[in-house]
């Protein structure tokens, strides 16, 4: 029997890039796994709430910007649950915050829609009151 090759635009597949460009940083490869008109929200109450569009806004908008406030801020994947074009993450934020040198540990959901091998749509859940507390002196 013959190996399957992977279906580098299936949905999950799509996500997983999405993970690893982020965790080294490669912002070009993380633009690439996006919709040009991608919708990214981040949760009411996190220090970036909102919804960015495009693959630039996304990236200057939330990307860059978490690497001003947090070293090594990383999302660390280790749960998919997939239905169709839906992707639901299961994972972990680990950074320290610049200002307050408190570490950030907390568990996080992310519920990605995948269509024609691109991110459409992201919204991130996660416990805003931990985030905050790492940022506040």
């Amino acid at each position: 029997m013959g190996l399957t090759s992977i279906d580098d635009t299936a949905p999950a597949a799509v996500v997983r890039r999405q993970y690893v460009a982020s965790a080294t940083g490669d912002l070009d490869a993380l633009r690439a796994t996006l919709a040009p008109d991608v919708e990214w929200t981040e949760m009411a109450g996190f220090p970036l709430a909102g919804t960015y569009r495009t693959p630039d806004g996304v990236t200057s908008g939330v990307m860059e910007k978490l690497a001003q406030d947090w070293d090594g801020w990383t999302a660390h994947d280790d749960t998919y649950v997939v239905e169709g074009e839906n992707v639901v993450v299961l994972a972990r934020y680990t950074a320290t915050h610049k200002t307050t040198r408190k570490p950030l540990n907390v568990r996080v959901a992310h519920h990605f829609t995948v269509r024609g091998g691109l991110i459409v749509r992201f919204e991130q859940f996660v416990d805003t009151a931990l985030v905050r507390d790492a940022a506040t002196p």
